[in-house]
């Protein structure tokens, strides 16, 4: 049996390359998708399909159309949902996908640091399982392979 896991989360550093890393050293069945992690496609699919826009709302409105589409799809297609929040980046996309995918009843695993407790509790509570590190993540995907 393989798993497909939707890893949610920004998509500023290699976080996604580390589970990966990780998850093979474990021998883990786990097959990866993820948003668009080129941040500049991810900006301009929307003009880069739809031609230029009048203004960077509708930039913005076009491109998040398209990425919306391309989340719903993967993460409808995904077994297990991990969204990591960090410590350096705004959240709000952690957070929009966490909750899309509680809303699609997807078990999900969300990763926060300590000092992210209270701001994240009503939505660690929806969650399946809370956990701090990418390790405790996939420890908990492995206990289901045993």
């Amino acid at each position: 049996m393989e798993l497909t896991v939707y890893l949610a989360g920004q998509i500023h550093d290699d976080w996604r390359g580390q589970v990966e890393k990780k998850a093979k050293e474990k021998n883990l069945p786990l097959k990866f998708v993820a948003p668009q992690t080129n941040h500049d496609r991810s900006d301009d699919i929307g003009e880069d399909i739809l031609g230029e826009q009048p203004g960077n709302y509708y930039k913005d409105d076009a491109a998040s159309s398209i990425n919306n589409l391309r989340t719903q799809v993967l993460m409808e297609k995904s077994d297990v949902v991990i969204a990591l929040f960090g410590e350096k980046y705004k959240q709000w996309n952690t957070a929009m996908d966490a909750s899309a995918a509680i809303t699609l009843n997807k078990p999900t695993i969300i990763i926060r640091p300590n000092d992210l407790i209270h701001p994240l509790k009503e939505l660690s509570n929806k969650a399946n399982v809370t956990v701090e590190t990418v390790d405790q993540a996939l420890d908990v995907l492995a206990y289901i392979f045993e």
